[in-house]
């Protein structure tokens, strides 16, 4: 339960303001119809985590020594930087519309995912905790969390939510994570 719960976290966090919300507000503006879009998000979301966290857990399997690990504790430090980067969605993005809200939130969603901060997250939790399933679980939960209220609410959430503070306090949760996995590492020996 605690590999779910800290990859929801740190996902829900990281991805409000990311470009893959502002995708969700943008689509959900676009169709005018938030199940289908939700359940693109969901579909695409479930796919891409569980595609990044096997990957994480499998090059962690593969590259099992300590070098390895500090490269995970480094990549934490750096998403921290990262995080503090604003995401904006590209204006001339084309969607493919004609195929209705659900397939064409779903193929956005999943394109837009690849080698997202949430992904890269969900690669390097999967690394640390070797648990796909738990991994895969808690951060499309994360994911599901900071977009369900941005489809129904959308641009009404964004003026009531300092995004400057959330990118700070998913920076800090990643900082947190590297130092952590950096101390367990130089307590270890």
């Amino acid at each position: 339960m605690e590999i779910f719960f800290a990859s929801a976290l740190l996902v829900a966090v990281a991805e409000i303001g990311d470009k893959t919300m502002l995708l969700g507000i943008l689509l959900a503006t676009r169709f005018k119809k938030p199940l289908p879009v939700i359940a693109g998000i969901f579909t695409a979301t479930i796919a891409n985590h569980a595609l990044a966290a096997w990957a994480g857990s499998a090059l962690a399997g593969f590259f099992a020594s300590d070098a390895f690990r500090y490269a995970i504790a480094f990549g934490f430090i750096v998403m921290a930087g990262w995080t503090l980067i604003p995401d904006k969605v590209d204006d001339d993005m084309k969607m493919p519309s004609q195929r209705g809200a659900f397939v064409a939130t779903a193929i956005a969603f999943f394109l837009v995912e690849m080698g997202d901060k949430t992904q890269v997250t969900t690669i390097a939790l999967g690394a640390q905790y070797h648990s796909i399933i738990a991994v895969a679980a808690g951060t499309t939960f994360g994911m599901m969390v900071a977009n369900i209220p941005a489809v129904f609410f959308g641009d009404k959430l964004v003026e009531k939510v300092s995004l400057k503070i959330v990118h700070r306090l998913a920076a800090s949760l990643f900082l947190f994570l590297g130092l952590w996995q950096l101390w367990e590492l130089w307590n270890r020996g």
